[in-house]
């Protein structure tokens, strides 16, 4: 149930690509465009920036998502009543709480992202069914368009030091709402997706690869057959408890109008799950 590796120079991979996401809703990709050496160099200056307590001054308001999200205030997954074991920073594409204490690397890597994964879902165009097309209200690939709504999540998971909340996790188990998720190979493992069989697997995360995934709007669209696989990060033991984790999800989403599945837009589904989240908030 793990992820196919796909070479993004193969002349096969579109069909790999599409293949691995309809088995798994995972798909590992080597060899694309994104420079490894820029994402190493976003983990390293956005570390230095969480710890060093500069983000404090982006800290989000009680009612945006724009900005620095603390541990204190980090998100609960859907279903669970512990907050996960993490901080992080929001950029979208109209933000204007973007560091002035980093460098433009991560909007460099968001553009380049966004490219790729504008690519690998033409791949899906090109390979999707018939039947499954047909209930498209447009090309998934055009969906992304136009869209305000895509957001880069640079993450930092703390060393697990002194008391952890009992059940607390890095993420807990949970499913993407956008269309497609593209995450590069963290500086530490921890990813793991849950089979159909109902077993745990780590995705590969090799250096230098990104993992793909699908989101809830690519699920109801294609009506499952892209699912929107569960996936979680699993508190490390050993050493590796005293590291830290940083990750870069690029959660790619629709634009507003695009009309996901029975009428309903993906802005009435992103308003949905935001509504779902914020009413099982543990300080609300």
């Amino acid at each position: 149930m793990t992820p196919d590796v796909v070479d993004f120079n193969d002349p096969a991979a579109p069909a790999r690509f599409t293949e691995s996401l309809r088995t798994t809703g995972f798909a590992v990709v080597t060899n694309h465009p994104l420079p490894w050496e820029l994402v190493e160099n976003i983990y390293d200056e956005w570390s230095r920036f969480f710890t060093s307590g500069e983000a404090d001054a982006y800290t989000v308001g009680p009612d945006n998502q724009e900005g620095y999200f603390p541990p204190k205030i980090a998100e609960t997954a859907k279903g669970r009543t512990v907050r996960d074991l993490k901080e992080f920073f929001h950029v979208y594409p109209w933000s204007e709480k973007y560091p002035t204490e980093v460098s433009q690397d991560a909007l460099r890597y968001r553009d380049i992202a966004t490219d790729v994964a504008s690519t690998l879902l033409g791949w899906v165009d090109a390979n999707l069914p018939a039947e499954v097309s047909e209930r498209l209200s447009m090309p998934v690939a055009k969906m992304l368009e136009g869209n305000t709504r895509t957001l880069l999540r640079i993450l930092r998971y703390p060393p697990l030091e002194g008391d952890v909340p009992e059940g607390a996790v890095r993420a807990a188990a949970h499913e993407d709402i956008n269309l497609l998720t593209v995450l590069p190979a963290s500086n530490e493992s921890g990813l793991e997706l849950l089979g159909a069989d109902g077993e745990w697997y780590a995705v590969p995360c090799d250096p230098g690869s990104i993992a793909v995934n699908c989101g809830e709007m690519l699920d109801r669209a294609t009506d499952g057959y892209l699912p929107a696989t569960t996936h979680r990060v699993v508190n490390p033991a050993g050493e590796a408890a005293r590291r830290a984790r940083m990750s870069m999800p690029l959660f790619l989403a629709a634009a507003d109008e695009v009309v996901i599945a029975d009428g309903r837009t993906a802005e009435e589904l992103l308003a949905e799950r935001i509504a779902e989240l914020r009413s099982q908030d543990p300080t609300d």
